[in-house]
């Protein structure tokens, strides 16, 4: 599951955080996809193996809890880093009590946006090396408790 490439799912409404999120992206190897609204970013979760997802805390079709609740239902659950112009310690504490990973303030800041996509595609990286091992783990055991009944 371990991949090397950075791939960036971002949900963004307003067209200004989309040309400056892109500016910032230009500048590295990461891929990034920018959507709009939650509708068209759901069927591009799976598709892209996104493991960081970026939205706008308010959605034209949404809010970033949709969001969270969407990604929730993967697998191997993304990484969700909320961006909004009113980033605050009530909205980073309510992001991540309910499962979220950081919080961004818009205009977004190169150097913020690097430190912690950076973070949060480790940290991605790590879940899911970790569930690997797991489930590796588990199918080893059962094929040593099958063998052993033979």
């Amino acid at each position: 599951m371990r991949t090397t490439a950075v791939s960036v799912l971002a949900i963004l409404p307003r067209s200004e955080d989309q040309a400056c999120l892109s500016q910032i992206f230009s500048h590295s190897k990461w891929n990034l996809r920018l959507v709009d609204g939650l509708a068209p970013a759901r069927p591009l979760i799976d598709e892209l193996a996104a493991g960081v997802v970026i939205t706008d805390h308010r959605l034209p079709d949404g809010h970033w809890r949709d969001v969270l609740l969407d990604l929730q239902c993967r697998e191997i659950e993304p990484v969700l880093i909320v961006a909004s112009r009113l980033a605050d310690d009530g909205l980073w504490a309510e992001v991540l009590n309910l499962g979220g990973y950081d919080v961004l303030g818009t205009p977004f800041q190169a150097a913020e946006v690097v430190r912690a996509v950076s973070i949060a595609w480790r940290h991605w990286q790590d879940r899911a090396l970790n569930r690997d091992r797991i489930l590796s783990d588990a199918m080893a055991a059962g094929a040593r408790a099958l063998s052993a009944t033979f």
